[in-house]
């Protein structure tokens, strides 16, 4: 599905919706914000789309609507009635929310399937129940929604404008949605102590809030190197104006997991690690040398 032609009126408005989504990725994100200013202006405006709609339900179960005064059920009732109207717009091409209006027309003019919206949201809302204890099977799923959905829908942005083999899109999904699960692997790991302390919240199976141990995070390091290796070997079949900005986001995080991995399982239920901006200004230079490309990669 295409998205109209702009009128006059309503390329205002979209326009403005489109800086209103970037503004959430500049004031959120640090490492994925510095990746997307890689990208094309065009592409660069369709992630931030994506992102300010993840980042958006994200605050709803994650404290902050519970900080506005909000309970359990009215804090699900919001976020219903996110997907609800981001699933309207997807079809209509218009919304009343700015951030979902942007991600309609982004989603409309990549094709994001409406699928992907909803495996999203429904991992969302699995974190308005008690994360604890999840089986393997749960822990599956969540990270499918949360993550994988979403590296689905910033590869679709990718290659709105692009034809590939239908093999190469095949490990192209593959890879994205390997890259969306590290992400939000390292992402539990480095905020261990703020899930588990102030939300009561562990992800991985085997562990509970405050008992991650130094075997279990040898193990989830090893999965997530995993992850990282198996989406650096698709980066060659990104489009050009895409490769180099996942590149530099693939190469951020892994700094970061090298980061978790060098430091104990203890010193992760009382600080959260980062990596410093000086590192970062590394990363990004060594990212800046060009690139390999083509199929065989």
């Amino acid at each position: 599905m295409k998205a109209p032609q702009f009128s006059t009126h309503l390329g205002l408005y979209s326009r403005t919706a489109e800086r209103a989504s970037s503004r959430v990725i500049r004031e959120y994100s640090t490492s994925f914000g510095l990746a997307t200013r890689l990208l094309p202006a065009h592409t660069r405006a369709g992630i931030c789309n994506v992102y300010a709609l993840v980042r958006i339900a994200d605050e709803i179960v994650d404290g902050t609507a519970e900080e506005a005064g909000l309970d359990d059920a009215l804090r699900r009732g919001v976020l219903d009635a996110l997907e609800e109207e981001t699933l309207a717009a997807l079809e209509r091409g218009f919304s009343a929310n700015l951030v979902v209006h942007s991600f309609a027309m982004t989603g409309r003019a990549a094709s994001i399937e409406e699928s992907l919206v909803r495996a999203f949201f429904r991992s969302m809302r699995r974190d308005l129940e008690p994360v604890v204890s999840l089986s393997e099977e749960q822990y599956r799923t969540y990270v499918h929604g949360s993550a994988e959905a979403v590296g689905l829908m910033c590869l679709r942005v990718f290659l709105q404008d692009h034809q590939v083999w239908e093999e190469d899109l095949s490990r192209l999904e593959a890879g994205a949605a390997r890259l969306g699960a590290a992400f939000q692997k390292i992402n539990f790991l480095r905020d261990f102590a703020e899930d588990s302390q102030r939300l009561g919240r562990t992800y991985f199976p085997g562990t509970s809030p405050g008992t991650l141990n130094d075997h279990r995070k040898s193990e989830i390091i090893a999965d997530i190197d995993a992850d990282l290796a198996e989406a650096r070997r698709v980066l060659p079949l990104l489009p050009p104006g895409s490769r180099r900005a996942t590149a530099l986001a693939a190469a951020l995080f892994t700094e970061l997991n090298e980061r978790l991995r060098r430091v104990d399982a203890a010193s992760l239920h009382q600080a959260r690690v980062s990596v410093p901006n000086r590192v970062k200004a590394r990363i990004l230079a060594e990212t800046l040398i060009p690139l390999p490309s083509g199929r065989g990669s």
